[in-house]
C-alpha cells in the first residue's frame, strides 16, 4: 500500500462513501463490487481498478467481511490508521441500522408474500450487477493468455469444483511471480 495520510481526502467523504456501499448493497460480499467501483474508482478515485481487485482478493482471504477489509484498505490508503476506521465504520453502520430495524419487525412481515417476492426480485438484480461488475474488472485486469488462464482456473475452482477462494488466489499469486521472474529473465537475454 502507498503512504497514506492525503489531507485531501476528507474523512466525511470516506465514512459517506462507504455507507453508502454499505446501505445500497444486498447481498453482501462480491454483490458489493459494482457499489465499490463506482465510489472508490469513479466517483472519487482513491484507487484504481487493479488497486480495487488487489484489496478485493486480499479481502477474500483474510478473516472477515470483504467489504469491511477493503474498506479499511482503502481508509488506510487514504488517511491512514484513522480513515481505515472511519471508512470500516462508514461501511458497516447501514448494516448495524438496518439489521437493528428488522429484528424489531421481522416477525409480524417474514412470512407476507411481498416481502418474498422483493427480495427474490433483489436477489435476481444483484445478480446482473456482480455480472457487470466481473465483466469490467476482467476487461481492465486480465490482459493477456496467462492472465485468462489462470481466471479460468480460478472460477473452476471456486464455481465448479466448490473450493475456498484463498487457494486460487494465493497459487495465482506464486504462478504470477515465477511467470514475472520467467518474463524478466527472458528479457534479459
Amino acid at each position: 500500500m502507498e503512504k497514506a495520510n492525503k489531507p485531501s481526502t476528507r474523512l466525511i467523504d470516506l465514512f459517506l462513501a462507504f455507507a453508502r456501499v454499505g446501505m445500497l448493497t444486498f447481498g453482501g460480499g462480491v454483490a458489493m463490487l459494482p457499489m465499490l467501483e463506482r465510489e472508490c474508482v469513479q466517483r472519487f478515485g482513491w484507487v484504481n481498478n487493479d488497486e480495487l481487485t488487489d484489496y478485493f482478493a486480499i479481502g477474500q482471504c483474510t478473516p472477515g467481511i470483504i467489504a469491511v477489509n477493503t474498506a479499511t484498505f482503502v481508509g488506510s490508503k487514504q488517511r491512514g490508521a484513522l480513515g481505515a476506521a472511519v471508512a470500516t465504520l462508514g461501511v458497516i453502520s447501514p448494516s448495524i441500522v438496518i439489521i437493528l430495524i428488522i429484528a424489531a419487525v421481522l416477525n409480524g412481515f417474514a412470512d407476507n408474500p411481498y416481502v418474498i417476492h422483493a427480495f427474490a426480485g433483489i436477489r435476481a438484480a444483484v445478480c446482473a450487477l456482480m455480472v457487470n461488475a466481473v465483466v469490467r474488472l476482467c476487461k481492465s485486469n486480465v490482459r493477456d493468455w496467462f492472465g485468462l488462464a489462470l481466471a479460468a482456473a480460478a472460477f473452476v475452482l471456486t464455481v465448479v469444483i466448490d473450493i475456498s477462494p484463498v487457494f486460487p488466489v494465493l497459487g495465482a499469486a506464486i504462478l504470477g511471480i515465477f511467470a514475472g521472474m520467467f518474463t524478466e529473465r527472458g528479457g534479459k537475454q
